[in-house]
Parts: C-alpha cells; sequence; structure tokens
C-alpha cells in the first residue's frame, strides 16, 4: 500500500531512504517506459533519486544539472528554469508520460513544476523548505536566475506543493524522513483497490517545526503566499 512507505526508506544512491520508496510506489502502480528525468541531477550518482533505477532496474531517461563541472557524458548542463523546461523536454525527445520526474533546484521547483503543461510524469519526486510550518502555503518569489547560496533561501514549503500537486492531480503520498524530498503520484495512476490516498499534511509530514517560525533571511529576499 502508499501508506506504508515509512518502512520501506532505503537509500543505495539516494541523500537517504528515496531508493526504496520509489521502489515500492512502482510496485503498488507498475511502470510504462521506465523512464526518468532528474534535475539537478549532480553527477547523475551522488545522492541521486534515479541512479539505482538506471543503474539496477534498467531504467534510462534525461539527467540535467545547471553546475557546468559536473556536466559529463550522462548529464547534460542545463540551467532549468519555467521558461525552458519543456523545451528541453522536446529536445531530449522526452515522451508526454513518462514514470518519474525528479525536481532539486534549490529554489525555484515550485515555479518549474507548474510550468509543465504538456508532459505527465506518473510520479514526482521535489524537494521542499522543511523550515515552516505544515500548513503554511507559500513560496519564494520566481528569479529565473537564482542560485543557491547555501542559505534557508530557497525553495517552497510542502504545503505549497501539495497545493501546486492537487491542482495538476497529483497526491502527495510521501515525505523523506531525513531528507526534504516529497512523494506525489499522478491520480489516475493509482489503482482502483488502493484508492486516491488523501492524508492529512501532519500525517504525512516527517518534519514537525513550528508553524509560526520563520527561517531567517537577509534584507530584500521574501516569500509570497501561493
Amino acid at each position: 500500500m502508499l501508506s506504508d512507505l515509512r518502512a520501506c526508506e532505503r537509500g543505495s544512491y539516494s541523500q537517504h531512504g528515496e531508493d526504496g520508496v520509489l521502489e515500492r510506489i512502482f510496485e503498488c502502480i507498475g511502470t510504462t517506459n521506465r523512464r526518468f528525468v532528474e534535475f539537478g541531477a549532480w553527477d547523475g550518482v551522488f545522492l541521486s533519486n534515479t541512479a539505482h533505477l538506471r543503474l539496477n532496474e534498467g531504467w534510462t531517461g534525461l539527467l540535467m544539472e545547471g553546475n557546468p563541472e559536473k556536466a559529463n557524458e550522462l548529464v547534460t548542463h542545463a540551467f532549468v528554469t519555467a521558461e525552458n523546461v519543456e523545451s528541453l523536454f522536446a529536445r531530449a525527445a522526452v515522451p508526454e508520460v513518462f514514470d518519474l520526474l525528479s525536481i532539486d533546484i534549490d529554489g525555484n521547483e515550485y515555479w518549474v513544476w507548474r510550468a509543465i503543461e504538456n508532459y505527465r510524469p506518473r510520479v514526482v519526486v521535489i524537494e521542499y523548505n522543511v523550515f515552516f510550518g505544515n500548513e503554511v502555503s507559500k513560496t519564494m518569489p520566481y528569479d529565473p536566475g537564482h542560485v543557491w547560496d547555501e542559505s534557508y533561501y530557497h525553495g517552497a514549503s510542502l504545503a505549497a506543493l501539495r497545493k501546486l500537486g492537487r491542482e495538476k492531480g497529483y497526491t502527495l503520498v510521501h515525505t523523506e524522513s531525513y531528507a526534504p524530498n516529497a512523494f506525489f503520484v499522478l491520480d489516475s495512476e493509482i489503482p482502483a483497490e488502493l484508492g486516491v490516498i488523501e492524508r492529512p499534511i501532519e500525517e504525512v509530514s516527517a518534519w514537525a517545526w513550528e508553524a509560526t517560525a520563520e527561517p531567517p533571511i537577509e534584507p530584500g529576499q521574501r516569500w509570497m503566499p501561493v
């Protein structure tokens, strides 16, 4: 079932337990073309959410990374934005429906996922900013040139991504216990016998920061409700 994913957390290449969670999700919903897209993918192996599937399960796909020093024969150098994400997919012949999308760009995750309209990944893994209460729906304003400075100023809250996911027809099924990754499954891909699982966000979230807590930010930085 998709409600027992905490026990499935296991990492081979991923930051923590993402490899095992993805394996379990696809046991539940099956696979189609075993295609993935991952960005930022770093070198395609270190802390990758797709390396286990590619190296051990025969999956193929598109890896993109904004840092040119990490690009190699496996990983394409591409600075992904809301404006270019779909053209990058088209250039790489990404199918309109594919099994897995992994987004970790330390900033514009909300805006880039929102901009993907003509492609339907069956499962989405996306990083979120944990320093909000579970019900606070906000994100950093869109900045196409944003590069993470290793501060608290990045990304969107889990509530914001869950709201966006619902608008796109996805259900939030899990958050990883030790890393800020959220897992969404396309409602139409959840088998009828499982049903669409819409649990309260506090049951899905592994992080319990106070709702009033605000990440420290510098002058000129701000958050916006969505």
